[in-house]
């Protein structure tokens, strides 16, 4: 995996969470090569029982496959683990089913550049109307999450539930510690605000799943809520190992990162 040399680049890296997505992986690992070419990719591949982890090393990603399916939230972690192990400056999380477009990932990192003291970049399919149109059973949570978390953490949240997010070194500290499994996206908002770090949404353009099949189908939606919602809660109370001090590598003059 080729790694750039020029001393001024921050170490890059796309971690692509993955399981089963053997008809989509390729061609979102071609799609980073593309965007952000600076950019190491990783395919986390979560106990596949498909072809995932071949499409993806044929690509050219990197593989770290887990021995067994651990859920979203172990695979992310997985990644966050190996992003500080190796010594990565900023780390972007991509779905490998192909809804979110490599393209935006420059939209991440500009409002990084932009907002020095933002530890987190959440790209947001309703910040504005950017055309993506959620199941309706699944808009239902997302909208209340995103009511409960605005007020939570002090500031507006429209799409608590996005993976697709940018993190600077410190978020990369504290995830790979400390990480929220199962449906992880909600509670890791309220876990930043708690370790005073920060986050901001960008609104980016989103595509409906390529392949594969949702974690969260519609029969499972009230349980994700549920469960989803008694986690916020749990959290609130939660005791959490706080990061080390310290900022991430200098910003590069060409889109931040």
């Amino acid at each position: 995996m080729s790694r750039p040399t020029h001393s001024t680049y921050p170490r890059c890296l796309a971690v692509v969470p993955a399981y089963n997505e053997a008809d989509t992986v390729a061609s979102v690992v071609a799609a980073l090569h593309i965007a952000v070419p600076r950019f190491d990719v990783v395919v986390i591949d979560d106990g596949s029982t498909d072809a995932t982890a071949d499409r993806a090393r044929e690509a050219g990603a990197e593989i770290l496959r887990l021995p067994f399916n651990l859920g979203i939230g172990g695979a992310v972690q997985a990644g966050f683990t190996y992003a500080l192990e190796h010594d990565y400056d900023y780390m972007v999380q991509v779905d490998g089913d192909g809804q979110h477009d490599p393209g935006e990932i420059v939209t991440l990192q500009n409002a990084m550049a932009q907002n020095p003291g933002v530890d987190m970049i959440c790209g947001s399919r309703f910040a504005t109307d950017t055309g993506y149109i959620a199941p309706v059973s699944r808009r239902t949570g997302i909208h209340i999450f995103a009511f409960l978390l605005s007020r939570l953490v002090g500031q507006p949240v429209t799409d608590p539930t996005s993976g697709f997010r940018l993190y600077n070194r410190r978020a990369i500290q504290l995830f790979a510690r400390d990480y929220p499994h199962d449906y992880p996206e909600v509670e890791a908002v309220l876990m930043l605000h708690h370790h005073r770090l920060r986050m901001q949404e960008v609104p980016v353009r989103m595509f409906k799943r390529g392949g594969g099949v949702s974690s969260i189908r519609s029969g499972k939606s009230a349980y994700y809520m549920v469960k989803v919602l008694l986690a916020l809660f749990v959290g609130l109370a939660r005791r959490r190992p706080v990061p080390e001090p310290g900022g991430a590598a200098p910003v590069a003059a060409d889109h931040g990162i």
